[in-house]
């Protein structure tokens, strides 16, 4: 009901436009509302990659097909609240098999095209980034490093280990040093997060960072998907705001077509920034 209401109000505030303009319009942000986020997510065997999703998210993940163990597509999973939708596609760590490593260097250039957002886990206690730095600076390349956000996982295995419900001062210094080393060998687009999902840990500034990161129209499809904890005012807020401007850039591409009439130009210009405003009114209606 609510996000009827929502698409009311914001056809209410296209009510100066041509019929077929505000259609046009109400078309594609009804799209953007319904936009599946895909992520990727990869890291050596045991880098914790199920558990981080388990924390984060708020539905539990399903695998989207039965992939065999012998072919190297990734295997995709899929998460779901109510009728919203998001897809995890779980990558290969590199490094493990060094005459895979060729093959999977030909499946990351084929699927990170397709990804909003890549989470690079690194274990907290793995000193062997050679491969990675080199798959970062000669696979991924200039062109995706945008998209990849480095995550060192497991911080409650770095030494000196206690087995306690917190970290030691001696431990965040040396994960302070860590992230100064990944800053280091891989110059990341991002700030590098650092979490222990045993300790609940890193996981509330991991989630304001992956929001920051992904596009515009990800952020709110993927905001609805995190878990209750994690979904914080600031998360919030960036989703809203990133929903007011793609609404804002759909707008701006319908007035910029090829042979529109000056005038209806003038009336979608004029019209833009309140459009905006009550797609930000309403952006809890669909989220």
């Amino acid at each position: 009901m609510k996000k009827s209401e929502g698409l009311q109000s914001l056809q209410r505030s296209l009510s100066g436009l041509p019929q077929w303009a505000s259609e046009r319009i109400l078309k594609q942000i009804n799209q953007l509302t319904h936009y599946e986020p895909v992520i990727g997510i990869m890291g050596k065997t045991g880098a914790g990659k199920s558990s981080l999703c388990n924390a984060l998210f708020a539905s539990e993940v399903s695998p989207v097909s039965d992939v065999a163990a012998c072919t190297r597509e990734p295997l995709r999973f899929s998460l779901q609240v109510g009728e919203r939708c998001m897809t995890l596609v779980d990558l290969p760590g590199v490094g493990e098999n060094g005459t895979r490593d060729a093959e999977y260097a030909a499946l990351y250039r084929q699927q990170f095209p397709r990804l909003d957002l890549v989470l690079w886990l690194i274990k907290a206690d793995d000193r062997a980034l050679a491969v990675d730095e080199h798959f970062y600076r000669h696979v991924i390349g200039e062109s995706y490093r945008h998209k990849v956000l480095f995550v060192i996982s497991q911080a409650d295995k770095v030494e000196p280990t206690s087995g306690g419900n917190k970290l030691s001062t001696e431990q965040k210094q040396n994960i302070s040093r860590k992230i100064c080393l990944l800053h280091e060998l891989f110059q990341p687009v991002h700030p590098v997060c650092t979490v222990s999902t045993r300790l609940q840990w890193g996981l509330r500034v991991m989630a304001e960072r992956m929001i920051r990161c992904l596009p515009r129209e990800a952020t709110s499809p993927v905001a609805a998907q995190l878990s209750a904890p994690l979904r914080s005012d600031a998360v919030n807020k960036k989703a809203c705001d990133d929903f007011g401007e793609t609404v804002g850039s759909v707008l701006d591409t319908v007035s910029s077509m090829p042979l529109l009439p000056a005038p209806i130009r003038a009336i979608i210009q004029a019209v833009r920034n309140t459009v905006v405003s009550v797609a930000r009114a309403v952006w809890s209606f669909f989220f």
